[in-house]
């Protein structure tokens, strides 16, 4: 049996290829044979067959204020070699993120008496042994060790915990196949929230039921001091819970219209998808100001984190609410309807991301759209969410000239979600917002095809809605969409798609005139863009001047964007230099909007004084089109398909 190589071991074939090579080219065939492989497949390959006996996982996650997560598992065994994998290719990462260097102090042993291991030499994540005559169970003993200086899991209020990281299996056994007993002890008072389903509680110390290791991994569990658990199950529908931890007691009061906001969503979600994949969900949701920007999809919950003032400071903190619509639309889109290539037998096969233009794409898309038919945005606001978007891919993906959308889905093996100094040129998960500007443009076009009769919503219900109340992954490949899409509305879909797709330079904003809208540039910042800027939890990107002068600004100064080609970039404006000074004056945001506004006037430069290594310069940027911000307005004389896509369903 064979498995996909890690890129150590491809260099080491690489080699020994061009060895062997050299030998045959000099006649020497004795070095042929001394020329072996100087690694080992030594990793069994997993097969669907069950493994024997129940794997205890115990977890200790007392510790909040060293952030230490203390593990023991019991693994029923039988005599002979075995390996024991950590978790490396994690489900929603979409990447080999498995975070193996925070594993510490393993120690394994049976009956009292210490076993030894070795790592494998060329894969960090498998760990060998062998087991003696007459041994039915080993221990397993080590630390998670949770990180200390930011991202962090745990704080002595709350916690995210996920089982991924806190679990060794044994090689060679599907997954589905392995079954798990998991307990966990939290610290004294604190309750939690997970799609688990709980068995016994002893004191903080609760056992769930057991669990096949994927649905394990598929449920974390969020606890805190603070807690509060909320209904949001749709009418006549399968509960749904929102279940929230926060900093202070205060972050978890909730208005009657926020609730209300929050329910529609369960309901607009359901009607949409005319179905159900799980048996119950949980929006498993922290607000903090430390443990804050988490998403991540499972089927029966998903892992949501925004600032602790997400319901204190609702007027302006729309930005972000679109999160939980996002993770909630991956239930359909994602693990239960999934790529092939996605879908592997255990989490340390590589995955494939080439499908990840309809598994993140179009949940993006839906993620908007659910976000206004709830009432969480106004019309206005998901308009002008979609304008930043839009103008983007206007003024500020320049690297659509050398990649294609389908090229970014290597990026989270590539890139990692690390930082990039020239984002607009590198580009980096375009097939989120990028295949939702794609999207649009299918819903527009099948609205178009028909007459306004059908639209996306058919395509969601026939292509994600099938087998109702399951949620056994059902995979699909490029020409299964092809042909659901072909199902709404006959059409050349597959060109469709490879042009926007596998094509340089696709027509990404085609969908908004196609809807009814068209994008524009003024000297105001909408509301919304105003509040995406200001938010302390600001998601990844600011946008202060990306559409003027080309200039992405964070905190103090620095640059944290230079638009490629753009009158700032032109002007050898680096990414991670300091602005000190704008014609003169100290930097402030408003004096640099100030200069870029006055500058439409006057034909003399905007002088930047930058720091940077050490080093300070003075570049002169010729920029005079004043302030650009983006905005959308209607077409005159054509349908407003747009509204009637965000529209609640009845």
């Amino acid at each position: 049996m064979s498995r996909a190589l890690s890129p150590a071991s491809s260099i080491a074939t690489r080699r020994r290829i061009s060895r062997l090579a050299l030998a045959v080219s000099m006649g020497l065939a004795a070095a042929t044979a001394s020329a072996q492989p100087a690694w080992t497949d030594s990793v069994p390959a997993p097969r669907d067959t069950p493994y024997p006996g129940t794997v205890t996982l115990r977890v200790d996650a007392s510790d909040t204020a060293q952030g230490i997560f203390r593990v023991r598992e019991s693994i029923p065994v039988q005599a002979g070699a075995l390996t024991l994998l950590y978790p490396q290719w994690i489900p929603g990462d979409h990447s080999p993120t498995g975070p193996i260097a925070m594993l510490a102090g393993l120690r394994l042993s049976a009956n009292g008496q210490p076993l030894k291991w070795t790592r494998d030499k060329y894969n960090v994540y498998a760990f060998h042994l062998d087991v003696p005559a007459g041994v039915a169970s080993i221990e397993a003993q080590f630390q998670y060790l949770s990180p200390r200086d930011g991202g962090y899991e745990i704080t002595d209020r709350m916690m995210d915990m996920e089982w991924s990281k806190l679990a060794l299996y044994p090689a060679g056994h599907y997954t589905h196949g392995i079954t798990f007993a998991p307990s966990l002890t939290l610290p004294h008072g604190w309750r939690f929230g997970t799609a688990l389903e709980p068995a016994s509680t002893s004191g903080d110390t609760t056992t769930f039921k057991p669990v096949t290791f994927n649905n394990l991994v598929d449920s974390p569990v969020y606890a805190g001091q603070y807690f509060r658990r909320v209904d949001l199950t749709p009418p006549g529908g399968v509960p749904v819970h929102m279940d929230i931890v926060a900093d202070a007691p205060k972050y978890l009061e909730i208005t009657p219209e926020q609730l209300q906001a929050h329910r529609n969503l369960a309901t607009q979600a359901t009607t949409l998808f005319g179905s159900h994949h799980y048996d119950h969900y949980d929006f498993l949701f922290s607000l903090s100001d430390q443990l804050s920007g988490n998403g991540t999809e499972h089927h029966q919950s998903s892992e949501d984190g925004l600032g602790a003032d997400y319901f204190t400071a609702w007027k302006d903190a729309a930005p972000g609410r679109d999160l939980l619509a996002h993770e909630y639309t991956h239930s359909w889109n994602g693990k239960f309807r999934r790529p092939a290539d996605l879908w592997t037998p255990n989490f340390n096969v590589p995955m494939g991301d080439s499908l990840l233009w309809v598994y993140e794409g179009q949940t993006q898309y839906w993620g908007y759209v659910l976000t206004a038919r709830a009432g969480l945005w106004s019309a206005e606001q998901f308009r002008d969410a979609l304008a930043m978007t839009a103008a983007n891919y206007d003024r500020n993906r320049e690297g659509f000239a050398w990649r294609t959308l389908a090229d970014t889905t290597n990026d989270p093996t590539a890139a990692r979600r690390s930082g990039l100094p020239y984002r607009s040129w590198q580009m980096s998960e375009e097939y989120y917002s990028a295949g939702q500007m794609m999207w649009l443009a299918v819903d527009a076009r099948i609205r178009a095809l028909t007459h306004d009769r059908k639209s996306l919503d058919d395509f969601a219900r026939a292509f994600f809605g099938v087998d109702n109340g399951s949620y056994v992954t059902k995979t699909y490949t490029f020409d299964d969409v092809v042909a659901a899409l072909d199902g709404v509305a006959k059409y050349d879909w597959a060109s469709y798609l490879h042009a926007r797709v596998d094509a340089l330079d696709p027509p990404l904003l085609d969908g908004l005139e196609g809807s009814g809208w068209k994008l524009v540039y003024i000297d105001r910042e909408s509301d919304f863009e105003k509040q995406y800027n200001s938010r302390p939890e600001s998601p990844r990107h600011l946008y202060n001047f990306t559409w003027s002068i080309g200039l992405t600004m964070a905190d103090k100064g620095r640059v944290n964007d230079v638009r490629w080609d753009g009158p700032a970039f032109r002007a050898g404006v680096s990414t991670g230099a300091t602005v000190m000074a704008v014609n003169g004056q100290d930097y402030s945001d408003e004096v640099l909007k100030s200069a870029i506004a006055a500058a439409k006037s006057d034909q003399a430069p905007i002088r930047l004084l930058l720091k940077f290594q050490g080093g300070y310069r003075t570049v002169p940027v010729d920029y005079h089109g004043g302030l650009q911000y983006p905005h959308l307005v209607r077409v005159p004389g054509t349908p407003d398909y747009l509204s009637e896509i965000i529209a609640a369903r009845k």
